[in-house]
Order: structure tokens, then sequence, then C-alpha cells
């Protein structure tokens, strides 16, 4: 009984904020289905820790899709059954199978409910200068399904979807803008998401707490305390920021 009533609180909620926002327009001779309308979004965490900084963002950000009346689905490419980066079988450009990867494994599903969602909120850590070899394998498959190498028609993809990405990083802020040590990195996958994908909007959350207990580790490079004093003082924005990115995906 507790389950559902907090079902119902929640489908309330969005019927409301779909309303304040005028998403949905009712008169006397007018009754629609807000479940048919509902938009489908797949959060996705593309790194291996739950509970830590990556996995929060991304649940906060969903938390505010939900708010604003989708229905989200979860995905932990960490946990799925074990899959690849792309093959180069060639499937996705032959007819019949165009702009849809045809290699059955772990990734299989979550390229199908990407392909009938209406919006996408993704993440990763930054590790060794990069996103996780997890998000690398998805983002290869993602978009390459709908290159066409074609000069007339460049995408198989027309429902194009907004897209958050989010990425979480022991590095300040400051190294991801341009001219910086990671200025680079954003671009290329922002580039590749928005022309296969769709447009895409960026979180990065730099400075993070990456342990419980630095003094446990021989890493001289960083003062524990003032990490976590950092993480204290600001992480609490970063949620916020994800939650209302999340929600601005509906």
């Amino acid at each position: 009984r507790m389950g559902c009533k907090a079902e119902l609180q929640k489908y309330i909620r969005r019927c409301l904020y779909r309303l304040n926002n005028k998403k949905i327009e009712c008169n006397s001779h007018t009754t629609r289905n807000l479940e048919d309308t509902m938009k489908k979004i797949v959060a996705i965490n593309a790194g291996p820790r739950k509970g830590w900084n990556t996995d929060q963002l991304i649940k906060e950000a969903a938390k505010g899709s939900e708010f604003a009346g989708a229905e989200i689905e979860y995905v932990d490419l960490f946990r799925l059954e074990k899959y690849t980066g792309c093959i180069s079988c060639f499937g996705c450009k032959r007819k019949g199978n165009f702009g849809k990867c045809v290699y059955k494994d772990g990734l299989y599903d979550v390229l199908e409910k990407i392909r009938n969602a209406d919006g996408l909120i993704i993440g990763s850590p930054n590790y060794m200068g990069d996103v996780t070899a997890s998000f690398r394998a998805l983002f290869e498959r993602l978009t390459f399904q709908y290159l066409t190498y074609n000069l007339e028609k460049p995408s198989y993809n027309e429902h194009l979807i907004p897209i958050l990405f989010i990425l979480t990083s022991n590095s300040e802020d400051s190294s991801y803008e341009e001219g910086g040590f990671y200025g680079d990195l954003i671009p290329k996958h922002k580039y590749s998401f928005e022309r296969f994908v769709g447009p895409t909007n960026v979180l990065v959350c730099g400075n993070t707490v990456q342990v419980k207990d630095y003094s446990i580790y021989d890493w001289t490079m960083f003062d524990g305390d003032a990490k976590k004093e950092h993480h204290d003082k600001t992480f609490q924005s970063y949620l916020e920021k994800a939650y209302k990115m999340g929600q601005n995906l509906v």
C-alpha cells in the first residue's frame, strides 16, 4: 500500500507540474490521458561506483525529469551483461537495419531504450583524461549506428532527443574550459552527440572527493581535508543544477 501511495503522489506531482507549465491543455470538451503523453527519459550511469558523485548527479537529474512529468528508465552500465564497443560489422548500414545496431549483447536493449526515448541523461567520471571505457563502448554503438557515409543524408536518425551529459572529475572545472588541460574532452563528445543523437547540454562537476579517507592512501598530491571541505560547500549546488537541467529535458 505504501508503494502504491508513493506512486500516486509522484503521478499527482507530474500532473500538476505539467498543467502549471501548460504542457497539457484541457477544457470541458477535451480529456487527455496524461500517461499517454508522458515522456520517457533514459538515465545512464557510465561510472562504476554506486552512490558516489556521478551516480548522485545522474539520479538527481532524473528526479528533476520525473518531477517535470517524465518516466525514468535507469541503466547502470557496470552492472549489465557482457558487452563491447562497436565491432565494425556494418550491420547498421545494410537495408532493413539502417541506423540500428544489430549486435546482440548487454548494450542491445540499452540502445533500443534510447531509440524509443524522449531524452537522455548520461554521466561518466574522467578516467585517465577521458570518459570511462563503458561510456566509450556505448558512445561508439550509439553514434556510429546513425552514420550513413552518405553525402546527401549524413545521419539515419530522424528522432533527435535532448541530452544531458554529466562529467565528474578530480580536476577543477576550469580545466575543461577552452585552453584548459582537458579542454577538448567535452567538445569532441558534444559534437558527435549533437550530430547523431540530439542537442546536448553539459554539466561538469570538478574537484570531487574520490574516497572517504585520504589518509589510508599514499597520495601526496591532495589535501583530503580541503577536498572534503570543498565538497561540503559546493556539491549541493551541483545537485541543484543537475535537478534543474533534468527538469529542462522534459
